[in-house]
């Protein structure tokens, strides 16, 4: 894949292109991921088996992924070339008996989907099943503007229990429907990052860490640079107010009539209106500490002569 078709991509589609890179090398986890693209993709009865998708690495990767789960091809393809939406079907019932079969299920009497835990034994296939669900039924928003991750499905049965499933993975999804669908989601970028890194996109996950780690540093950048202004703001405020006071006692007393050090004080504030009360200590002669300088200011404000 070209490295400009890479950057024209969003972020789900370049977080799916990692994982259709997975091997298919188990004939269990095989079965394990076929089975969650089953059940979060478009349409699983006895009748017929369809599955949409816009990934064109999705795409080239489902006949060999049922091909290795169940030993099968698609009745339909999509035409060679042909983009946007991609659909596979299966309609021969020798096939759809077999897929049934094979998830533990009896195509005559199912009535509604559910899991079936017995095709989830290993940690492995748990991963391979979450990583075919995310494929077929699943998104995440950009991280550089959110962080969101969902899984969606039309089986509230099967909703109810990827939740029970990722708990116990040690995940803490969230819940909530949309449309008639049914969504678990998560929203911590901690959380997608161990997810995505789970079912095996770890580049994905690195790049919402480095996303993330990006935003802090300009948000640490725009808080220093929001408080040195506003400090500078208070310096010109503060700094104001005691020219102002120093030109009151010029008119009324004279600079020349002040104490020295008070003398010395308002020439430096005169000939560094924008300088902060440390700068003004440091460029006294001798140089004085800041608290020495802000009494000194203060008096000044304050001024009252001696009779």
């Amino acid at each position: 894949m070209d490295r400009q078709h890479v950057d024209q991509m969003s972020f789900s589609s370049r977080a799916k292109a990692e994982l259709c890179r997975v091997p298919l090398v188990k004939r269990c986890c095989a079965a394990a991921e076929a089975y969650g693209v089953l059940l979060y993709g478009n349409t699983f009865t006895a009748r017929e088996i369809k599955i949409i998708t816009g990934s064109r690495q999705f795409a080239e990767r489902l006949p060999r992924l049922f091909a290795r789960a169940f030993k099968l091809n698609f009745d339909q393809l999509p035409g060679a070339g042909k983009g946007g939406k991609q659909t596979f079907v299966i309609q021969d019932t020798e096939k759809i008996n077999r897929i049934f079969d094979t998830c533990g299920y009896d195509a005559a009497s199912t009535l509604a989907h559910y899991i079936n835990l017995g095709v989830l034994e290993e940690d492995c296939c748990r991963a391979s099943f979450l990583r075919g669900v995310f494929l077929a039924g699943g998104s995440i928003t950009d991280p550089k503007k959110r962080y969101h991750l969902e899984l969606v499905t039309d089986h509230y049965n099967v909703s109810r229990q990827i939740y029970s499933v990722l708990l116990d993975m040690g995940f803490s999804p969230k819940e909530t429907s949309r449309n008639g669908n049914y969504i678990t989601y998560f929203k911590q970028s901690e959380a997608i990052e161990d997810f995505l890194t789970t079912i095996g996109a770890p580049v994905s996950a690195m790049e919402i860490m480095s996303t993330k780690v990006e935003k802090d540093m300009r948000n640490a950048i725009n808080r220093r640079v929001n408080c040195d202004s506003a400090n500078a703001d208070k310096i010109v405020s503060a700094s104001q107010k005691q020219l102002e006071a120093i030109r009151r006692l010029d008119r009324t007393v004279g600079i020349h009539n002040l104490p020295e050090k008070l003398q010395q004080t308002a020439l430096l504030r005169i000939a560094n209106p924008e300088a902060s009360l440390a700068e003004l200590a440091m460029l006294s002669d001798p140089p004085v500490t800041k608290s020495c300088l802000s009494h000194r200011i203060r008096k000044l404000m304050n001024y009252v002569p001696e009779d």
